[in-house]
């Protein structure tokens, strides 16, 4: 009696496996291509397969097929996968049937047996070297032996018996090979698999990929643009091309984007990457062009709403943003709802309209605006006749319901009372939340501030310190010690330190620019300390510069000058009491 594959199809076959083997070629199309060919291969095979095998008796070999097969199934669905494995391996290597060796596989692979999966799968392909669905098969096993060096074989053959989707193909290899841990050797795999194909702009892309994974930027960069000679008005690779380019020169990918969309004005892609990488340049006017246009080709896309509106914020062009962000507030993300909604809230404070101001405010989601949000509604309310139970209030319910963001909120309200001169409270509720974050760097550094105007220098040395642990490239912190150091006229030469340190991070800043100037004049060098307070005056006319840069002058004999200075700063600041104070000084 002769042994019929077709007797025991109906036996073995399972999609389980497929589905398994499916995953590993990670939705290749090269295991999707092969199914006609294979089907056709299969059924010629069945004519000239190993019928007999020479060492089992013909009367003895159906019942053998049929135990064995029943045996491997049975183990399999009791939790036996050992032994499932064993009997279809067994049988696979006797009878050489194709589809006894791919349900072999199949088992193997979900008993994780993928050693007994790769000799059944180089067996497969030895019975059925046209088969394209072992091959296939056999490639995903490799893939998950990390057996690099077998599989360029199995994919030039694949590549070759499947011209028609070639292209597809080709930029599937990359997914395919993704889960492979030496990027280097799967670069070097495809440079031999794809030298056929010098003509095929796919081919040069996918070996552009391979090269970029691992590590060959220049090799990369040359194999894209290889692709674009051939394919000129292809936006993947130009993106691509960009993205590699602008690990470099950021400007570089920008120029890139704008050198291809002058070619090819229709490509969406490249618009709105191009329009991002201005955004991220800074050349926000360009960028708003290319947005407008992306926008009215799409009028109800948010992915372009959203850019538009914010960099219409940006121009100061509310007109514009506005409605946007009303479209966004009702159509969007929920992410998006709640910018627009701040934002919105923003436009209605600037305008006055203080009611809808807190009415969009409160709309505003959980996540990063929300505290804001909370804290300008409070900021309105105190505006309000004996508003600050409500302010407070309000913020105290807030942290309640959004317990993130607690911390910014007590700060928050620490402001509050500051601003009506409730410092003591003030401080205690900082300390509150210092308690709680100890490295919350806002909270360290007002609390410090707090403390200096009580005269608690201990507390304020501590607190500066811990944040300039913390943070070490913070400016104001330096400043702000050093600061506290010479107006009291101790530590000079560690306060003089601390400031130049402050004046390296932030050369510019007049405060700090104000505040070297005051330890040279603590330390007696008048000429030095005005030449840093009159740079810091012209850059900001604040009270206090104008207090300081008046006494300097004053000490130089300028008196005419001094008096010019002070008198243009309280006119500007009639209220403010170290202005009133250094004229007290010296004019009465």
């Amino acid at each position: 009696m002769k042994f019929r594959k077709g007797a025991i199809n109906s036996v073995i076959r399972s999609t389980a496996m497929a589905a398994a083997l499916a995953l590993a070629f990670a939705g290749s199309g090269l295991a999707a291509s092969a199914k006609p060919a294979a089907a056709k291969a299969a059924k010629s095979e069945a004519k000239k397969s190993v019928a007999e095998p020479r060492d089992l008796a013909p009367s003895s070999l159906p019942g053998q097929v049929v135990y064995q097969v029943l045996l491997g199934e049975l183990a399999l669905q009791r939790g036996n996968p050992d032994l499932a494995v064993s009997a279809y391996a067994d049988l696979a290597y006797r009878t050489r049937d194709p589809k006894v060796l791919e349900r072999t596989m199949e088992v193997a692979s979900i008993a994780r047996r993928f050693d007994v999966a790769y000799e059944a799968g180089k067996l497969w392909v030895e019975v059925e070297p046209a088969s394209l669905t072992a091959r296939q098969t056999l490639s995903a096993i490799l893939i998950m032996q990390n057996k690099i060096d077998e599989l360029g074989p199995q994919i030039t053959f694949l590549l070759a018996k499947d011209k028609a989707n070639l292209s597809d193909n080709l930029m599937r290899l990359n997914r395919m090979l993704a889960r492979y841990p030496d990027k280097v050797a799967v670069f070097q795999m495809l440079e031999g698999v794809l030298a056929p194909y010098t003509g095929v702009a796919e081919a040069h892309f996918a070996l552009a990929t391979a090269a970029y994974h691992a590590g060959e930027q220049n090799r990369a960069l040359q194999e894209v643009r290889k692709s674009l000679t051939l394919r000129p008005d292809w936006e993947l690779a130009a993106l691509f091309e960009s993205q590699l380019l602008a690990r470099e020169s950021p400007s570089a990918g920008v120029d890139v984007l704008e050198q291809f969309l002058k070619a090819n004005p229709g490509a969406r892609e490249v618009r709105l990457h191009l329009a991002r990488g201005l955004v991220a340049e800074k050349r926000y006017g360009e960028a708003r062009k290319h947005f407008d246009r992306l926008l009215a080709d799409n009028p109800d896309s948010p992915e372009l709403i959203y850019p538009v509106a914010i960099l219409a914020l940006q121009q100061d062009d509310v007109a514009t943003a506005e409605p946007l962000l009303k479209v966004l507030l009702e159509r969007g993300e929920p992410s998006e709802k709640g910018v627009a909604a701040f934002y919105l809230g923003q436009i209605a404070e600037d305008r006055g309209a203080l009611q809808d101001a807190v009415k969009y405010y409160r709309q505003v989601s959980f996540g990063d605006q929300f505290a804001p949000a909370q804290i300008r509604v409070a900021n309105i309310l105190v505006k309000q006749t004996d508003g600050l139970p409500a302010a407070r209030e309000h913020l105290q319910i807030s942290a309640k319901v959004y317990p993130p963001a607690k911390p910014q909120l007590l700060v928050a309200e620490a402001h509050l009372l500051r601003d009506v001169g409730r410092d003591e409270e003030a401080l205690q509720l900082l300390n509150t939340v210092i308690l709680q974050q100890p490295d919350q760097a806002e909270a360290l550094y007002d609390a410090a501030m707090l403390a200096e105007k009580l005269g608690r220098m201990d507390v304020v040395e501590s607190n500066l310190r811990r944040v300039i642990h913390l943070r070490p490239e913070n400016a104001h912190a330096y400043n702000a010690l050093g600061y506290s150091f010479a107006d009291r006229g101790i530590r000079l030469d560690e306060a003089y330190k601390l400031i130049a340190k402050a004046t390296e991070l932030a050369p510019e800043d007049p405060f700090i620019m104000d505040s070297m100037g005051w330890v040279l004049f603590k330390q007696g060098d008048l000429q030095g300390a005005l030449v840093f307070l009159q740079k810091a005056y012209v850059l900001k006319k604040d009270a206090e510069i104008a207090a300081h840069l008046g006494e300097v002058l004053w000490m130089l004999g300028r008196q005419d000058d001094a008096q010019r200075i002070w008198a243009e700063a309280a006119m500007r600041y009639p209220a403010n009491g170290e202005l009133k104070a250094v004229q007290q000084k010296f004019l009465r």
